[in-house]
């Protein structure tokens, strides 16, 4: 069986979830949490598992995956149905695109580590952070938004009537805006594919309230 190194609230995992769901795969949820203990991730055992001490994590086997989008591109290799990126190689660059402007562009810049350092190191208060935050959400969200846009004929998902790994990328960044008061009123677009999202039995599953009393901790 797939073991997933996982922690419940981090974005990156809740998007692996979301991948093994739709995919319909088995997998088992192995705990790591990033604050208790000074963070589980730091310890010797995990960073035998992923040397940046990062999760997600995936085992297959005697293989070990990591990087969220990586390990969703594995995934949608070994187990090609339902595809999470188009065929057209146009439209599966659109995907990919859209996938990175959050993944790799958005998400690292308001990630636990990145808060971490801002508030121990550069003794930032709470409001300043909660500024940084929001600024870097705006920018980010403000792109995505036209981005959508400017491609999009009404459909129910990102870049069509079924979910990809742009919707995979998005949802859990929506989740994490409001979790820290971020407005998103200005992204209809956005809030009514992620409103879709939240029907589909495969992001309810994944969702953070849905994980494990163990690796809530």
């Amino acid at each position: 069986m797939l073991k997933l190194y996982d922690y419940y609230r981090s974005s990156a995992c809740f998007r692996v979830r979301i991948a093994l769901n739709l995919k319909g795969l088995d997998y088992q949820a192995v705990p790591v949490h990033l604050i208790n203990h000074g963070g589980e991730q730091f310890s010797d055992a995990y960073q035998k598992i992923n040397p940046q001490q990062l999760v997600p994590s995936l085992q297959d086997g005697d293989k070990v995956l990591t990087q969220s989008l990586a390990i969703i591109e594995y995934l949608d290799e070994t187990h090609p149905s339902p595809p999470l990126l188009p065929a057209d190689p146009y439209q599966k660059s659109l995907v990919r695109s859209f996938a990175l402007a959050i993944a790799a562009d958005l998400h690292p810049l308001n990630n636990l580590r990145v808060w971490k350092y801002l508030m121990s190191h550069l003794k930032l208060p709470e409001e300043q952070k909660n500024s940084w935050y929001h600024h870097w959400m705006k920018i980010g969200l403000d792109a995505l938004e036209k981005k959508l846009l400017s491609h999009h004929q009404n459909m129910s998902y990102c870049f069509g009537d079924q979910p990809t790994l742009a919707d995979i990328c998005l949802v859990p960044q929506l989740f994490n805006a409001r979790r820290f008061a971020f407005d998103l009123g200005a992204y209809p677009t956005l809030v009514r594919i992620d409103a879709n999202c939240q029907k589909h039995p495969a992001f309810v599953k994944a969702w953070p309230e849905e994980a494990s009393a163990d690796v809530k901790g």
